[in-house]
């Protein structure tokens, strides 16, 4: 790649171009397992599999799921959350060259519904404490094989559910029984080339339906050692044997596939799993373990633990040795706070269609608060106007970013139109407004689309609206996304009711309990007698968003 003038800054040992191993995404499991058979490669609650049984098991899987007759292409939906299961059915349903489909475990039925009929998905894994809305799913959707377990089942002490147990309908597989089936470790003689699909990360929709993001196993690797390398002083620095990493982003988002769980397994790291955050399970975590190498996490987990009565009096600048933030930006207060405590931190910036990398601060280099940083090895980037997305602004001017680099996804799985859209001549255009400064650091100021980022997770106000305006009182609905402390963005709607109507806003956030996952439910409803429009009656969100934040300063 020629030199840019954002190089300068890297760090001293980071490459401004890498040669990537042609391999596909489950051979790093063979590497870690050839590398440290017997260093613990998974902790949940204390209960540890190493590196060769977490092989071993992948091996087994994907035998068993052959012998159920899975091809090569075939989409393979994962809803779990982090456990030991969800490692295994990832890597095993890769090894036979199918498509994995991260599913969400909050997604309600109507949600599971519309991805699983656009992507078609013929094996589904899932657990037992979501089986009703896998019921519903089913009721509607022909899945042929589903794979259901107790997460439990991998904790020691709680032993192994069973079939009876776990109420399974006719035709169900119980995850241990099917691995216990199958003795085969042997490698599946699947031809699978670097840019055949590995993955199907679904990102926010514009039309109320999210959309697909299909990553190839050479962009998931690509990203992978783009973000070792960039980390590598640190690494470095820590012995293999000591390298761990929390795992507390979950799997299914892209940030946690990536930058822990494949970047654990390249680097032969040790992922403490969390399934689900509750502030006070994960201050009592941290009060056990001594060292955390690698820590990944999104503004609200960050800001919950730095704030915590109890963090000034853990040490947790000994105990980490690196915080990264990403999937939303970091308040500078939140940056300052664990400069204070001691606390290594960067932060980043990166999408589902990006394989979850982009832009970072350097780790040793300059740092500046309130920046995504610098692009990552192999990747340009260019600011360009909106209007026209061709004609490069002005350093210090305002544009959309678009994105080149090997991480960038294929395409949308089943949607052309949005692929035409984003995707031009290999560049992906971001939806996100940047300036950028004359040491090539990005500063994200705007978006051109509407999406909000609350709690890391981004959520696309129509599909919110679209629900609403399924209310029978409901005449029109705007949702926005409104300044939260703790979450980075919080969901308030706008709503104007049918003529004679009255409601509460109890109301209208109780009618999207069963539509909606929670973190994309509204928090906040305010009843207008009319919504500001544009002279052609399109809905302006923007002058209700400016409204808020007036608010806000005043406040």
């Amino acid at each position: 790649m020629e030199e840019k003038f954002w190089h300068r800054q890297y760090d001293f040992n980071v490459p401004a171009t890498i040669r990537y191993p042609r391999i596909p995404v489950h051979d790093l499991v063979n590497i870690a397992a050839n590398s440290f058979p017997d260093k613990p490669a998974l902790d949940l609650y204390g209960s540890q599999m190493t590196f060769w049984q977490v092989r071993q098991q992948v091996m087994r899987m994907s035998n068993a799921l052959a012998g159920l007759g899975i091809q090569k292409g075939e989409r393979v939906a994962v809803h779990l959350p982090n456990s030991p299961q969800y490692v295994v059915a990832y890597y095993a349903a890769m090894s036979l060259g199918a498509i994995v489909v991260n599913l969400n475990p909050m997604y309600t039925a109507e949600e599971l519904i519309a991805i699983c009929q656009n992507t078609g998905v013929t094996t589904l894994f899932t657990f037992d404490m979501v089986l009703p809305n896998i019921r519903a799913l089913c009721a509607k959707v022909e899945i042929p094989r589903v794979i259901v377990t107790r997460i439990t089942d991998y904790i020691e002490g709680f032993g192994v559910s069973t079939p009876e147990q776990l109420e399974l309908a006719k035709g169900w597989h119980h995850f241990s029984r099917l691995l216990d089936g199958c003795a085969s470790t042997k490698a599946p003689r699947v031809p699978i080339t670097p840019d055949d699909p590995a993955l199907i990360q679904f990102t926010g929709g514009t039309t109320g339906i999210p959309k697909g993001a299909v990553l190839s196993h050479a962009n998931i690797i690509a990203a992978t050692v783009q973000a070792s390398m960039w980390g590598s002083f640190l690494n470095n620095q820590t012995p293999p044997e000591k390298r761990n990493v929390l795992a507390m982003l979950p799997f299914f988002h892209v940030y946690g596939d990536i930058i822990v769980l494949n970047w654990a397994m390249f680097n032969c790291a040790t992922m403490i799993l969390v399934p689900r955050f509750d502030i006070n399970e994960v201050m009592g975590l941290l009060a056990k373990i001594d060292r955390i190498q690698f820590f990944p996490a999104v503004p609200t987990m960050i800001g919950a633990i730095l704030n915590h009565p109890q963090a000034e009096s853990m040490d947790l600048g000994k105990k980490f040795g690196l915080l990264n933030s990403g999937g939303a930006p970091c308040p500078v207060g939140h940056i300052e706070r664990a400069k204070d405590l001691g606390i290594a931190i960067s932060e980043g910036w990166g999408m589902s269609e990006t394989t979850s990398v982009g832009t970072a601060n350097p780790n040793m280099g300059l740092k500046k608060p309130g920046s995504i940083g610098i692009p990552f090895p192999d990747t340009d980037i260019r600011l360009v106007d909106p209007n026209d997305g061709v004609t490069q602004v002005k350093p210090g001017e305002r544009g959309e970013l678009i994105i080149k680099g090997p991480q960038v996804m294929q395409y949308y799985w089943n949607n052309p139109a949005e692929t035409a859209n984003q995707l031009k001549d290999g560049w992906l255009y971001t939806g996100d407004v940047a300036i950028q400064d004359e040491d090539g650091y990005l500063f994200i100021v705007d978006r051109t689309k509407d999406m909000i980022i609350a709690g890391g997770y981004n959520i696309y106000p129509r599909e919110i609206d679209e629900v609403i305006y399924r209310h029978p009182k409901v005449a029109e609905a705007v949702s926005i996304g409104v300044s939260d402390e703790y979450r980075g963005e919080t969901i308030k709607v706008f709503v104007t009711l049918k003529q004679g109507q009255t409601a509460t806003e109890q109301e209208i956030i109780d009618f999207c309990k069963d539509k909606l996952a929670p973190y994309k439910r509204p928090k906040m409803v305010e009843f207008r007698d009319n919504i500001p429009k544009s002279a052609v009656g399109k809905v302006l969100r923007k002058v209700l968003r400016t409204e808020e934040e007036a608010k806000t300063q005043k406040k």
